[in-house]
Order: C-alpha cells, then sequence, then structure tokens
C-alpha cells in the first residue's frame, strides 16, 4: 500500500514536459511550420544549376586552352627544326656539328634577312608557321581569360549558395510540430478518433530528419576553393599566355630568349590544365550539391502536399 501511494504521489508531482495538443491543433501546427519550406529552397537550386552551367563552360574553355597550347608547342618546334636544318646546311655539316640546337637557332635568327633571301622557300614556310603558332597562342590567352571568368563567377555564386539560417530553423520547427503531432496522434488513437491523414503527414514530413543540410554548405564551400583557385591559375595563366606570345618574347633567339619563351610557354600550358581540372571539379561538386538539394526539395514536396 505504501508502494503504491509513493507511485501516486511521484505521477501526481512530476512536471509535464511536452504539451500534447489536439489532433486538430497538433496538425494546423505542422501546416503553419512546414508550409513554404519548398519554395524557400528554390533559389538554392537555381544558383546550383547556373554554377553547374558556369563549371562545364570552364571546362571547355579550359581543355581549348590546354588544346591549342599544345598545338602551338607543335608548331614552335616545328619552326625550329625548320631553323636548324636551314643553319646546319649554310654553315656546313662539319662548323655545325659543334653547335647545338639553342645556338644555331640564334646564329641563324642573327642571320635571317641574309638567309632568308637564299632560302625563299623556307622562310615562307617559317613565317607560315609563325602566323599559326602566334594565332594558336591567342587562342590559349582568351580561352584562358574566359576560363578565368567563368571560376570567378563559379567561386562567387558557391560562396552565397548555402542554406541559411531560415532555412534550417524552418526545418527546425517543422519537425518539432511533426514530433508533436505524433503525441497527439497516439492520444487520438487511444481515445478512438481516425488518425489516418495525420499519419501521412507525419509519415511524410518526419522524413526532415534525414535532411543534411550541412552537406549542401560543405559542397558550396569546396567549389568556392576548388574555383577560387582556378582563377587564380586562369589569371596567372593568361599573362604568361599573353607575355609568350608578344613579338619582344618570340623575336628574341637568344639563348635566353628562348630559354624565356619555352618556360612562359609551358607554364601556360600547365595552368591551363589546372583551370580545365579545378572547373571539372567544381562542376562535379555542383552536380552533388543539385542531387542533395533535390533530395530536401522531394521532401518538402512530399511534406507539402499531404497538408493540402
Amino acid at each position: 500500500m505504501k508502494k503504491l501511494s509513493f507511485l501516486l504521489l511521484a505521477l501526481l508531482t512530476c512536471p509535464s514536459y511536452a504539451t500534447i495538443y489536439d489532433l486538430d491543433t497538433a496538425m494546423n501546427n505542422v501546416r503553419n511550420a512546414c508550409s513554404g519550406i519548398n519554395s524557400k529552397m528554390d533559389h538554392l537550386k537555381l544558383m546550383a544549376g547556373i554554377n553547374t552551367g558556369i563549371g562545364a563552360v570552364g571546362t571547355v574553355t579550359g581543355a581549348v586552352a590546354l588544346g591549342t597550347g599544345i598545338a602551338k608547342a607543335q608548331k614552335d618546334k616545328e619552326i625550329e627544326d625548320l631553323m636548324v636544318q636551314i643553319a646546319k646546311k649554310l654553315k656546313g655539316a662539319k662548323e655545325s656539328s659543334e653547335q647545338d640546337k639553342a645556338d644555331l637557332i640564334a646564329d641563324f635568327s642573327k642571320n635571317w634577312a641574309e638567309w632568308s633571301k637564299e632560302n625563299s622557300e623556307e622562310a615562307q614556310k617559317i613565317n607560315k608557321l609563325t602566323e599559326e603558332s602566334k594565332t594558336l597562342g591567342n587562342v590559349r590567352t582568351g580561352m584562358l581569360a574566359a576560363n578565368t571568368a567563368t571560376s570567378i563567377a563559379g567561386a562567387v555564386i558557391s560562396s552565397q549558395n548555402k542554406a541559411n539560417g531560415s532555412i534550417k530553423e524552418a526545418i527546425e520547427n517543422c519537425i518539432s510540430a511533426t514530433d508533436d503531432l505524433r503525441e497527439s496522434m497516439m492520444q487520438a488513437r487511444l481515445d478512438g478518433h481516425d488518425t489516418t491523414d495525420a499519419k501521412r503527414i507525419v509519415d511524410a514530413c518526419t522524413e526532415y530528419k534525414f535532411a543534411d543540410l550541412s552537406k549542401i554548405n560543405k559542397l558550396a564551400t569546396g567549389s568556392t576553393v576548388t574555383s577560387s583557385i582556378g582563377a587564380v591559375a586562369g589569371g596567372i595563366g593568361t599573362i604568361t599566355s599573353a607575355v609568350a606570345n608578344t613579338d619582344k618574347t618570340r623575336n628574341d633567339n637568344s639563348k635566353a630568349g628562348q630559354d624565356k619563351e619555352k618556360n612562359l610557354n609551358t607554364a601556360s600550358n600547365v595552368l591551363s590544365g589546372v583551370t580545365t581540372a579545378t572547373s571539372a571539379v567544381s562542376t562535379v561538386l555542383n552536380g552533388v550539391q543539385i542531387a542533395t538539394i533535390k533530395k530536401v526539395v522531394s521532401i518538402s514536396e512530399r511534406c507539402e502536399e499531404e497538408l493540402q
């Protein structure tokens, strides 16, 4: 008897930590808390889609820059080989064998005016290859500049395309209201009421508990970082490509000048590869972000459909 009295006293004095609403009130609370979340996701969907397109364009421009850079290197090699061939012929095999390729090219350039008259056909070919090389160099510079622009745009959009506090708060409020409805539904069932509609709402809206908004923001941060790296690489690549293709650089065929031009072209091609890679990675991250956003949107659509 004493034990029973103690239990009754404990139950009477135990504070209540949750309010159990009547079923209609609980359902209205869920409607108020969960409605409109889908529309809050519209901006995220739009920006993620735009950024995926931007990343794809950046990947293409980077790839074109790399491809034209490689083609330019092949043209430059043809020019060098032709210069060496003419220099060896004019200097004599014995004398030219004692000079390396860079010396022969430097020697050829010093005597270009004279040698071009005696070898007009080869000179015309060199001029043609030079113009083709310059065109490829200009294309590479233009593509790197375009890639830089897309990387900057991608970095800006990614940095802002995150699930903000209002979305998080709305989902948390929806989850809380859905939990309350579950409690009210259980009590209503005990009281003999029909809880079919309430169960559909609970089943649909409870899915928000499995929505990982932090993943959306992590992917946005990752895309921001990769796009920023691409923007820096693209900016430097644009400058090095432009400098490598100036007449001053191209016409300096001293050994130091040849080394400088080759180094600038190599750096430009490497940076073209970096920008292509970062744009591709950013595109993938944005694609995953879209898929993650779509999962949350799918939950919101099912939840709000049941709230009608």
